[in-house]
């Protein structure tokens, strides 16, 4: 068995494209239309996992999918865990769980996806200003 990918649907594309590449660091494989259906996939990875892709569908008549909380959440690690974090606050995204302990994170996609970053190997020393940053909602 070998693992293929994680499918979730997100609401805009664009945006969408923009939060997992522009500043979550990822690289789009592939991408397939299909007006018979009228959606698109569009299949990401991170640099490090080729093999692991994420699938973004986009259905072209819009729909409401809520949080989907029961998903849980994707998993990254990250070589920086500061600088992946200041990345993704650059490009205006909340760190909703910000990496005090110098290990992990949380953020939340535009469709409300849980994103978790995880320090590669052993914790980064607690630094400002995420050690004394606030839990900011929920993931």
């Amino acid at each position: 068995m070998k693992y293929l990918h994680t499918m979730v649907r997100v609401a805009d594309i664009d945006t969408s494209l923009k939060f997992y590449c522009d500043a979550l660091g990822m690289r789009e494989v592939r991408r397939n239309e299909y007006p018979q259906g009228r959606f698109t996939l569009v299949f990401l990875a991170a640099p490090e996992s080729p093999d692991a892709e994420v699938e973004l569908t986009y259905n072209w008549d819009p729909e409401e999918y809520g949080e989907g909380r029961n998903f849980g959440h994707l998993a990254f690690a990250v070589d920086d865990i500061y600088a992946a974090c200041q990345r993704l606050a650059d490009h205006g995204v909340t760190i909703n769980r910000p990496p005090r302990d110098g290990r992990m994170a949380f953020v939340r996609s535009p469709d409300g996806i849980s994103v978790e970053l995880l320090q590669k190997g052993e914790a980064q020393a607690p630094a400002e200003p995420w050690a004394s940053m606030e839990n900011t909602g929920h993931w």
